[in-house]
C-alpha cells in the first residue's frame, strides 16, 4: 500500500468518525442538560449489557438534575429529548398532538407484522386503521367478547383449584401468559384453545416466540435494529423466524376461508374486519396480510403486557392477606347477588378490584417510558428559569418516563408504598399526566379497557376459588430483573403457592363439585 492510499485511507476514517459522532456534539452545541453518553451507545451500554435494569436507567435519567424539565440523552446515536415535567409531556403529548401524533414504534423493523401495525403506523395510514378498529373496543363489543373471556377465566381458575398440594408452586408468569394466550386467541383470531391443559398447541408456542422480549440476544436484536437498520437490511437479519410469520397468517387466512364458506358469525376481532369489507364504496377490501398484521398487533401487545401486569398484581398481594379478605369478600357479595352468574357490569363495578390493580400499574407499569416523534418543530420552554427555550426539530423523538413520574414523591405520597385507597372514591389519577400506565392523549393503548377487562375476569375467578400465598421461590419485595430488554419484570420470576379456598362460596362451589372435583 502506497503513502497516498494509507494517507487518502486516514482522511477517509476520520471523516467517517467525524460524521458517526458529530450527533454527540448535538446538546453541547445547543447548551441543553444532557447525560455524557458513551460513544456509539450513548446512555444505554449498561442496559445492553444486562448490568442495569430499564427501571434503573429511568431513575438514573429521571434524576439526573430534578430541578430541570427536561435534559438531553442519547440511545446509542440518536439525540433524545427526555421530558420530565408531568405539565410538559401533557402540552406535548396531548394539546399539542399535531405536533408529535407518532412514534417510531417498530417501523424500523423489517417485518411487516411489526412495522405495519397500528402501534407502528403513522399519519393518515394510522388515523384510518385506528378508526377502523376502534368499534372493535365500544361497549356493546367488549361486552359480546367478555363471553369468550370468562370461558378462559373460568376454565383457568378451575385448573389452578384443581392443582395437587405437591404441584401448587407455580410460576405465574407462565401460567398467565397462557391465559392472555387463550383470551387472544379467542377474541381476535376465532380460534378456542386451553394452553394451560395443552401448552404444546400451536398457537401458544409460535405466540411464545414471536413475544419472546427477554435476554441478552433480544437487546442486542433492539440495538442493531433501532440504530442500524441500513446494515440490518444488508444482512438480511428478521426479528422473528419466517415459519412464525407464516403460522399467523395461515390462521388467518383459514378462519376467513372458512366463516365465508359456511357463513359462520363470531364475535370477535377478525370478525369486524371481515365486516368492514365492502361497506363504503371507495373503501376496498383488506388483504389477509392486513387483518394478520392488526391482529397480531393485539397478539403482541396483550401476550406479553397482560401477563406481566397480572403477575405483578398476584405477586404484590401474595403477602397481603387482609387486602385478599376483602378482595374475597367483594367477589362473594357479587356471587351472592347474582346466585353465580357473573356480568360484564358486575366485574366493572368491583370497586376495590379496580382500586387494587390500578395501584399495581402505577407501581409496576406495563409501558415504563411513553414515545413521539416530532413532525413539526415545537420549543419548548426553559428547562431551568435562567436557560434558553429549546427546540425540538423535526424527526427527533421526545421520551416521557411513565415509571419515574409514578414513583415520584411529588406527585405520589409515600409513592414506594401499595396503597390502593388512591384509587377509591375521589382519590382518582384517571386522565391524569400523572398517571398513565397505558399511554396518553390519541396513542395511548386502543385496547386498555379490553386489558383491564381481561385482567378483573381472571383476578375474579382466581380469588372466588384460590387463595394466594408466597412460597420458598418468592422474592419479596420486588426486584427489578435486568434480564428484560425493553418491559418491566421481577427478578426470580413470579412464583407463589396456590392454594384452594376452604371458604369457597357456595355458588362456586357447586359449580366445581358439578364438575367432579372432589372437594379438598
Amino acid at each position: 500500500m502506497d503513502y497516498w492510499t494509507i494517507s487518502l485511507s486516514i482522511v477517509i476514517g476520520a471523516v467517517g468518525i467525524y460524521y458517526f459522532f458529530r450527533e454527540f456534539n448535538y446538546f453541547k452545541r445547543r447548551n441543553l442538560i444532557h447525560v455524557p453518553p458513551i460513544p456509539i451507545f450513548g446512555s444505554m451500554l449498561l442496559l445492553i449489557l444486562r448490568r442495569m435494569s430499564v427501571i434503573e436507567l429511568l431513575e438514573k435519567l429521571y434524576y439526573f438534575n430534578s430541578d430541570a424539565k427536561y435534559i438531553g440523552l442519547y440511545a446509542a446515536t440518536q439525540p433524545i429529548i427526555f421530558i420530565r415535567d408531568p405539565e410538559l409531556i401533557k402540552e406535548t403529548f396531548i394539546k399539542n398532538f399535531d405536533n408529535f401524533p407518532n412514534r417510531i414504534g417498530f417501523g424500523y423493523i423489517n417485518d411487516p407484522l411489526f412495522s405495519k401495525n397500528l402501534f407502528s403506523l403513522q399519519g393518515q395510514k394510522w388515523k384510518d386503521v385506528r378508526t377502523m378498529l376502534s368499534p372493535a373496543f365500544t361497549t356493546s363489543k367488549m361486552k359480546t367478547m367478555f363471553t369468550l373471556m370468562l370461558e378462559c377465566a373460568v376454565d383457568f381458575a378451575k385448573y389452578l383449584s384443581e392443582i395437587s398440594t405437591d404441584k401448587n408452586d407455580m410460576d405465574m408468569k407462565d401460567a398467565y401468559t397462557k391465559y392472555a394466550n387463550d383470551v387472544i386467541a379467542t377474541c381476535a383470531f376465532g380460534i378456542k384453545i386451553n394452553s394451560l391443559r395443552d401448552p404444546t398447541n400451536d398457537f401458544y408456542v409460535f405466540g411464545k416466540e414471536a413475544t419472546n422480549f427477554q435476554g441478552f440476544l433480544s437487546s442486542i436484536k433492539f440495538f442493531l435494529f433501532g440504530n442500524f437498520p441500513k446494515l440490518v437490511k444488508i444482512l438480511g437479519l428478521k426479528f422473528i423466524r419466517d415459519d412464525v410469520g407464516n403460522f399467523f397468517r395461515n390462521v388467518i387466512k383459514s378462519t376467513i376461508d372458512t366463516r365465508d364458506t359456511e357463513n359462520i358469525t363470531r364475535p370477535d376481532m377478525i370478525q369486524l374486519m371481515m365486516d368492514i369489507r365492502g361497506k363504503r364504496e371507495a373503501e376496498r377490501e383488506l388483504t389477509i396480510e392486513e387483518i394478520t398484521v392488526q391482529a397480531f398487533v393485539f397478539f403482541l401487545g396483550g401476550f406479553e403486557t397482560v401477563s406481566t401486569a397480572m403477575s405483578f398484581v398476584t405477586h404484590v398481594i401474595s403477602d397481603k392477606p387482609d387486602v385478599q379478605a376483602k378482595l374475597r369478600q367483594e367477589i362473594d357479595n357479587v356471587l351472592e347477588n347474582s346466585n353465580g352468574e357473573v356480568t360484564y357490569e358486575a366485574i366493572n363495578h368491583l370497586e376495590y378490584l379496580g382500586a387494587v390493580i390500578n395501584e399495581v400499574l402505577r407501581l409496576y407499569p406495563p409501558v415504563v417510558i411513553l414515545e413521539r416523534l416530532c413532525e413539526k418543530d415545537y420549543e419548548l420552554p426553559p428547562t431551568l428559569p435562567n436557560e434558553k427555550p429549546f427546540t425540538v426539530k423535526k424527526g427527533q423523538v421526545v421520551w416521557a418516563p411513565v415509571y419515574s413520574i409514578q414513583h415520584d414523591k411529588k406527585y405520589f405520597d409515600d409513592p414506594e408504598e401499595f396503597r390502593p385507597e388512591r384509587f377509591l372514591g375521589n382519590n382518582t389519577y384517571h386522565n391524569s399526566p400523572y398517571y398513565a400506565p397505558f399511554g396518553l392523549g390519541s396513542r395511548m393503548c386502543i385496547a386498555n379497557r379490553f386489558a383491564l377487562l381481561e385482567i378483573k375476569v381472571l383476578l375474579f375467578h382466581i380469588l372466588a376459588r384460590c387463595e394466594l400465598k408466597p412460597c420458598a421461590k418468592t422474592i419479596l419485595p420486588i426486584k427489578c430483573s435486568k434480564s428484560a430488554s425493553i418491559t418491566i419484570a421481577a427478578e426470580g420470576g413470579f412464583w407463589l403457592n396456590v392454594q384452594r379456598r376452604s371458604d369457597m362460596h357456595s355458588t362456586i362451589r357447586s359449580m366445581t363439585l358439578d364438575d367432579g372435583v372432589t372437594n379438598i
